[in-house]
């Protein structure tokens, strides 16, 4: 489980093709270092991933073949750089929100301006996840816990939402490197999740039954 409170930006020192996914080498610091174990679970760029090596400050991640088509860990190597969240204990301040590091879709970036007092990401997210995305709410995007400021309607390519970056989160974050057209690792909530598909499902389900109560008065 993670906070969506980014600890920091670190170096990919190399990514590894093999068949059936890619291993990444990440720089750590010391502090991200301390303790850290084999099979241990990080959020890298919003994604949970296990370490499988430790050489020196080198640690290395596999991410198989459907990690990589559902996320956009393919796309890290243009960037160079990667958000990193070691995973919460529990007696840690959580600033964020509770995150899985479990990534349900990705989004395509719309406009992004990183360079102002009045930062802002718009993105565009398919149907079948906006419904799940409502303006207020939290979303970890790249592993980043964040508020969604709007929502407009898009059409059947899907709703664009906008986050607002504060100059802290611009600085501590990936966010200044992405650029219209690349995607984005979306989380949301699942709390939200399980609510939206409970009414939704509790409504299927009632409202056939009460049309034809009210069709049979008539």
């Amino acid at each position: 489980m993670y906070t969506g409170i980014v600890q920091a930006v670190r170096p990919v020192s190399a990514v590894t093709p093999y068949p059936g996914g890619n291993t990444y080498r990440i720089g750590f610091t010391d502090r991200l270092l301390e303790d850290l174990q084999l099979g241990a679970s990080v959020s890298i760029e919003g994604v949970c991933l296990s370490v499988t090596g430790i050489d020196g400050d080198g640690v290395t991640f596999d991410a198989m073949d459907a990690t990589l088509d559902r996320t956009n860990l393919g796309d890290i190597a243009g960037r160079g750089v990667v958000n990193v969240e070691r995973s919460a204990k529990p007696n840690e301040e959580n600033g964020g929100h509770d995150i899985a590091g479990h990534i349900a879709t990705t989004a395509e970036i719309v406009e992004i301006v990183t360079d102002a007092p009045q930062s802002f990401i718009r993105f565009r997210v398919a149907a079948d996840w906006s419904r799940y995305i409502f303006p207020r709410g939290f979303l970890a995007v790249n592993g980043c816990s964040l508020t969604v400021a709007d929502k407009e309607a898009g059409g059947e390519a899907g709703d664009v939402f906008r986050i607002n970056l504060i100059p802290d989160t611009v600085e501590r974050t990936t966010f200044s490197l992405y650029r219209p057209g690349d995607r984005l690792n979306l989380e949301v909530d699942h709390q939200t999740m399980v609510m939206v598909d409970t009414i939704e499902q509790t409504m299927g389900a009632l409202l056939p039954r009460l049309l034809a109560e009210h069709l049979s008065k008539d």
